[in-house]
């Protein structure tokens, strides 16, 4: 909540220097700070939910969004809806194309995270899954600079700003939208807190006591997609926070109890986005910086020690 007011009121302008009755501190609170500071809450905890599920199925502290190539596939299908299809226009943020745009992105987080699925039933070594997600991940971005790279300049501005991250491009409306999905989405999460306990064991574990993975499997599956699709469709990809926080709460709170560690999640994500917001922009009164750049120097340093940190697993 402290992060919070503190990304509402501190900027290029300060809140409290404006009185209360100005209409430009209306126009700053509510077109610009309150969504800006609600989508980097949403943001941060629903990325952060999506790296504990996948970490857990996967049963693998490395797995994530980010590093699975689950935000490749997003930012593919997104750059496809920006250039190649003219009814978006995604300059203007009109409706329709914002829905397209929306659309666009779960199918990429989806039909990845299939694949990712897919290629664990057949190998079971965790390095192969991340090899082969690392793979898909840079698949995916030639696919997406040859898009670019035959593209008008215009949409490829468009896409390059876009591709940077960013929480402050929304409006209340757009929040609107997203906080019924990510509400849906995190409840559903909660009724699977049994099976990826279970889980963490191992599979013939889990379905000795009646847990029907594939279930499992597909519920993760369409939570993650929609979540990180709809996330990444309007503040673009937002590396490490994924992965890094589930490692950090694990660290930090020492459980791995999937009740504690969802609730410790979705608030450390909520907390790291938004003082990442509050840096972005602190450090400059006359641009905002792409997000991506703090989140990834706070989550850099956690994937460095947990690399040097070898017996940290998701159990």
């Amino acid at each position: 909540m402290a992060l919070a007011i503190c990304d509402i009121c501190f900027g290029s302008v300060n809140l409290f220097s404006l009185p209360a009755n100005d209409p430009l501190f209306s126009t700053i609170l509510y077109d610009i700070r309150l969504p800006k500071t609600l989508t980097a809450l949403i943001a941060g905890s629903g990325l952060a939910l999506c790296g504990l599920l996948m970490q857990s199925l996967f049963r693998n502290p490395l797995a994530g969004p980010y590093v699975l190539g689950i935000s490749s596939g997003s930012s593919l299908f997104v750059a496809i809806a920006i250039m190649l299809v003219s009814s978006v226009q995604t300059s203007g943020f009109y409706l329709a194309g914002k829905s397209i745009i929306t659309l666009f992105s779960i199918a990429g987080a989806f039909l990845v995270t299939l694949i990712i699925l897919l290629v664990s039933k057949k190998n079971k070594s965790n390095v192969t899954v991340l090899l082969v997600g690392l793979m898909m991940g840079q698949v995916l971005g030639s696919i997406e600079s040859l898009i670019e790279f035959i593209s008008s300049a215009d949409s490829v501005k468009t896409f390059i700003l876009w591709g940077m991250g960013s929480v402050g491009s929304t409006t209340l409306t757009d929040v609107a939208f997203i906080t019924p999905v990510f509400l849906i989405t995190i409840a559903g999460s909660f009724f699977l807190i049994k099976s990826l306990n279970a889980i963490l064991l191992n599979e013939q574990y889990a379905q000795n006591l009646g847990i029907h993975i594939n279930r499992l499997r597909m519920s993760v599956i369409i939570i993650t997609a929609v979540l990180v699709g709809v996330i990444t469709a309007f503040c673009g990809p937002i590396a490490f926070v994924g992965i890094s926080v589930p490692i950090a709460s694990r660290l930090f709170f020492k459980t791995s109890h999937h009740l504690h560690q969802m609730v410790f999640c979705l608030l450390l994500g909520a907390c790291v986005v938004v003082l990442a917001d509050v840096i972005c922009q602190l450090l400059s009164s006359q641009f905002m910086l792409p997000i991506n750049t703090v989140t990834t120097l706070i989550g850099s340093p956690v994937v460095i020690y947990l690399l040097f940190k070898s017996k940290l697993s998701v159990g």
